[in-house]
């Protein structure tokens, strides 16, 4: 299969929804209106609701949602072929993640920015919204423990790599200290400087790896996980101008600058995809993922096509940024379809590489060994990179070898493939961090709102000792789990709660849709809600009778049966609460410029 076939077949699936599809909900479903008072201008404290540039926000937005997710789910699903993953990236982000991720945004900026629980309790009842509020910050900690497995799995014993993403942290707060006193709103000089600083992290990485601070940035998987749940915390309690924004923004600009580089190489160099369509394991029994195709393919790429996080992120920092409701339509809908655009250029560049050694690096050593396969180019390609890459389970590693393999091939650039891969590297961790900060801040907005309503104080977000200490209880939370995981484990269990929680974004926003009046546009919710809970739910059941059980993992068992008694309860308490709504017709009528 050609490369350059499947780049512009997905580019213009890709377009043509945002141009049609997303452009079509913007205007007659939502009716946006550009001269209706935000949440950002009507509450805003300089620290959480702060109006922002469309660009700057469009690079937050999407830096949060596309953090591991479009880049190791691909990657992952990879071992069932090509084919199902493309096909579930180009359908999904259209009509189901462009679709999710806009509606929540909307109802959040509708009602103060407020979060996804609360949302619920306007529309759903009370009782829903304090469930929602539990299973939200219950699937919220697993998807964090999930999304920080690749980085832990890509960093840890590489100092190079340590140095490199740890260095794009004081970058972040410098150019955010330089965007707000000493260049106010010169956005294009600021990114400028902080990409070229950036860029200085990685050439010095070489120097680093071999000098005597290479023992002090050199961590194994538990350091590494205790590392990055620090991060998480100090992330949370700074405020967001300081090093939220500009980390993301940055982020964005490398992630599409590096995108962009991916689609020169591949149109210059015409890479073979290597994988077949449809492999062995779409039956099951594969060294990477163990069910079958279907429904793993749906929970396995949830990101890159759909994910319940996004909602979190669209009703939790991005509602109390935006300045403009017309901006709901770019960097709502926007920010998926060029996240899905991401997930198949993760995906070809994975299955590039020769079939051979994308399952060796990963599939454990013991795991490959049963395969019978021999790689191909990888002891080279290791050697090249100046790092053992086999045995390296995550989907990030191969991800970052794969496009240095593109990269290489390039006429001049053999000699790079160290710095390809390290850059890729980072590249990689820089959007998992922005996940992970802005995760754990969603994560402590969520327990003040529920926490606040036993102890009111609790309620108050200027109050220091809230910041932190909710702050700490979320890092914890998802830093224990990850602490104790690994990949196997937590990602099929992340993709399960992912995707849960997209199926009740979806019901949510049906609620909304209905009390609009608009209950003749609910098929667009109704319809990939219904398909995302089945094939979750049967993944769910999958996962416990064949992985947890046999392998013993009790505790995996306890959170998969509880994420699917959530999961049943929210969508029955919704269904109801739709039908005496429809059956009421009280909201048949009502003006589409209130707050819904």
């Amino acid at each position: 299969m050609n490369s350059i076939v499947l780049v512009i077949i997905g580019a213009l699936v890709l377009v043509l929804g945002y141009r049609f599809y997303g452009s079509f909900i913007a205007a007659k479903v939502l009716m946006l209106d550009e001269t209706r008072e935000v949440p950002s201008k009507r509450f805003e404290d300089g620290h959480d609701y702060v109006p922002t540039n469309k660009w700057i926000l469009l690079g937050h937005h999407f830096a949060a949602i596309a953090g591991a997710g479009p880049l190791i789910g691909p990657v992952l699903a990879a071992q069932f072929g090509y084919l199902p993953g493309t096909l579930w990236i180009l359908i999904g982000g259209v009509l189901a993640g462009g679709v999710h991720d806009m509606i929540i945004l909307f109802a959040s900026v509708r009602q103060d920015g407020q979060s996804i629980a609360e949302i619920a309790r306007k529309n759903l009842g009370e009782r829903m919204g304090f469930i929602t509020s539990i299973s939200i910050i219950f699937i919220l900690v697993i998807t964090m423990a999930g999304l920080g497995l690749p980085i832990v799995n890509s960093l840890y014993n590489s100092p190079w790599g340590t140095f490199t993403v740890g260095f794009t942290i004081p970058v972040a707060i410098f150019i955010g200290l330089y965007l707000k006193f000493l260049r106010p709103g010169k956005i294009a000089e600021a990114t400028v400087i902080g990409m070229a600083l950036i860029l200085v992290g990685v050439i010095v990485g070489p120097s680093v790896q071999h000098s005597a601070l290479a023992p002090y940035l050199t961590f194994n998987v538990k350091q590494m996980s205790l590392i990055l749940a620090a991060y998480g915390f100090i992330a949370s309690v700074l405020p967001v101008w300081l090093l939220l924004l500009p980390r993301d923004y940055l982020s964005t600009y490398m992630k599409l600058g590096v995108i962009g580089l991916l689609v020169i190489g591949i149109i210059l160099v015409r890479p073979t995809i290597q994988m077949p369509a449809l492999t062995q394991f779409i039956g099951g029994g594969g060294p990477i993922v163990s069910g079958k195709v279907v429904p793993f393919v749906f929970i396995t790429i949830a990101c890159g096509a759909l994910s319940g996080f996004h909602s979190l992120i669209g009703s939790g920092t991005t509602p109390k940024l935006i300045s403009n409701e017309r901006d709901i339509l770019p960097i709502g809908y926007g920010s998926m379809v060029i996240e899905s655009f991401i997930a198949l250029m993760a995906l070809i560049a994975a299955t590039c590489l020769p079939t051979s050694d994308y399952f060796a690096i990963n599939s454990a050593p013991a795991a490959f060994a049963k395969l019978g396969m021999i790689p191909k180019e990888l002891p080279m390609l290791s050697q090249m990179v100046g790092e053992h890459l086999a045995g390296r389970p995550g989907g990030s590693v191969s991800l970052a070898v794969g496009m240095s393999y593109v990269f290489y091939k390039i006429p001049g650039m053999k000699g790079l493939m160290s710095y390809w891969y390290h850059f890729c590297i980072m590249f990689e961790a820089l959007f998992i961090l922005t996940t992970i900060d802005s995760g754990t801040r969603i994560g402590r907005y969520l327990f003040q709102d529920l926490l606040g309503k036993v102890y009111e104080p609790f309620k108050n977000r200027n109050s220091w000792f809230n910041i932190i200490f909710f702050s700490f209880v979320m890092s914890f939370c998802w830093g224990y789990l990850l602490y104790t995981g690994n990949i196997s484990t937590i990602w099929p269990l992340f993709g399960v709660a992912n995707q849960s929680l997209a199926a009740i974004a979806f019901a949510i926003g049906t609620s909304v849709l209905i009390r609009m009046g608009k209950k003749k546009y609910m098929p667009m919710t109704v319809i990939p809600m219904a398909f995302i809970a089945v094939m979750t739910l049967a993944a769910s059941i999958t996962n416990i009778s064949s992985n947890y059980i046999p392998n013993h993992k009790n505790l995996l068992v306890v959170l998969s049966l509880i994420l699917i008694v959530i999961l049943v309860v929210i969508l029955y308490e919704s269904i109801k609460h739709w039908i005496k709504d429809l059956k009421s017709g009280e909201f048949d009528n009502v003006d589409q410029n209130t707050t819904v």
